[in-house]
């Protein structure tokens, strides 16, 4: 198999499982783990993998995004705590625009039911979910709905967010760098969370660290436009002070 064929194979891989071993590539490829190294690489300088000790994941692109399904089963624990810790800072506010996502999604579990307040989201799991509490307001934004993400976009999505001033906007992203901030696949899913981050008086970031480093296709933020940012202990504390430098508060939880 030439270097170029094996690449496309194990990039095929890599995304097929979310996250894939040297070790196990070069046993189902009958390489040397070298290879698979120097591959991996080579898959990572174009944009298309992230390292990790011993491995590589995926990066979201242009040409390949998870859907929602896939989601839910990989890194839920950090999730959660993330979620958790996103649902404190919400604070006393009234009115927030929650992304789409699964970390965002758990948010509506996590915050406290004891206070009206009005839920605004492009993600129909996510308004689904918060109308089980009797006292929130949800105002799902109507547009076309992506079936891989079941998120609405399109105009009308950003044309109803910009009639509004939210207090808080809980944000996430396929993507978080220094160098290109906060990115995700589809340019029109773009435009919704840049409106969304417009409209808000607050934004905070809530990701896993493995969204740190990576560089998507359509960029709609920039590191300064947040007031925090919240992840996992995955993302070292050096990382996390680099970030910092660039204006949002840095939560590991």
């Amino acid at each position: 198999m030439r270097g170029e064929q094996r690449q496309h194979r194990i990039l095929a891989l890599v995304r097929e499982s979310g996250q894939s071993e040297v070790s196990a590539l070069a046993e189902l490829l009958d390489v040397a783990p070298e290879t698979i190294r120097r591959d991996l690489t080579e898959l990572e300088r174009r944009g298309l993998v992230k390292r990790t000790h011993g491995g590589a994941y995926p990066v979201e692109s242009a040409g390949f995004e998870t859907d929602l399904a896939q989601r839910e089963t990989r890194h839920v624990e950090s999730k959660r705590r993330i979620a958790a810790e996103a649902a404190r800072m919400i604070g006393q506010a009234e009115t927030i625009f929650v992304d789409e996502g699964y970390t965002q999604l758990l948010l509506a579990q996590l915050i406290p039911a004891d206070r009206p307040l009005t839920v605004i989201t492009a993600s129909l799991p996510t308004a689904a979910a918060f109308t089980k509490n009797p006292e929130n307001t949800v105002l799902l934004l109507g547009g076309r709905v992506r079936g891989r993400t079941l998120a609405t976009v399109g105009s009308w999505v950003t044309q109803m967010l910009s009639s509004f001033v939210i207090d808080v906007a809980v944000m996430g992203a396929n993507g978080i760098s220094r160098e290109f901030g906060l990115t995700t696949p589809d340019p029109v899913v773009a435009d919704v969370k840049a409106q969304a981050i417009k409209s808000a008086r607050r934004c905070i970031f809530a990701g896993v660290h493995t969204k740190f480093g990576v560089s998507s296709f359509a960029r709609f933020a920039e590191i300064s436009q947040l007031e925090t940012v919240i992840t996992d202990t995955g993302l070292s504390v050096a990382e996390a002070h680099r970030y910092s430098l660039l204006g949002p508060t840095v939560v590991r939880v």
